[in-house]
């Protein structure tokens, strides 16, 4: 476990990470938790006295990556912008996420859909599944496990997905 001091951070206009909290993973810290990774990958430890898993760590150049701090974990940490953290952490190797029952259910009746979910990476398939148990009412996660399945079925892939049911 490594542990270092950071100040939580904020991006003003940063594209699609605008008002983004966040704390600043160095170079040469990233570089011992994952020799040689420039790639996102997840972590897990402490921040002051507040334990996490699975949190995402995000290239951002020359080496450094970051990580949100989701709103689950400012409450958590009842800090902002500009407070100190005492982080401790590590590589999280064990993380996975679930692709859920009743998705593999659908996919019983939706093998092209299978088949496409398959080929794509862990982490594409993760978005899928994070988007859809992130519906709050269980019509939405319907709404959402049903688009979900029609566009794997035609080979889109989540961002694909997203456009074409914002434009309706």
């Amino acid at each position: 476990m490594i542990e270092f001091t950071s100040i939580i951070l904020k991006f003003a206009d940063q594209d699609e990470k605008t008002g983004w909290t966040y704390i600043e993973i160095p170079a040469d810290i990233a570089q011992q938790l994952k020799p040689g990774n420039k790639k996102t990958f997840r972590a897990k430890g402490m921040l002051d006295q507040l334990a996490f898993f699975g949190a995402a760590l995000m290239p951002m150049g020359e080496g450094n990556f970051i990580m949100a701090l989701n709103a689950d974990m400012r409450k958590g940490l009842r800090k902002q912008e500009g407070a100190i953290l005492h982080v401790q952490i590590e590589a999280d190797n064990e993380f996975s996420i679930q692709t859920p029952d009743y998705m593999l259910e659908c996919f019983e009746y939706e093998p092209e859909a299978l088949n496409f979910y398959n080929s794509l990476t862990k982490s594409h398939r993760d978005y899928f599944v994070k988007w859809i148990e992130g519906a709050k009412t269980e019509p939405t996660k319907i709404k959402r496990l049903t688009q979900t399945i029609s566009a794997l079925s035609k080979g889109y892939s989540y961002g694909e997905m997203i456009r074409m049911f914002r434009k309706g």
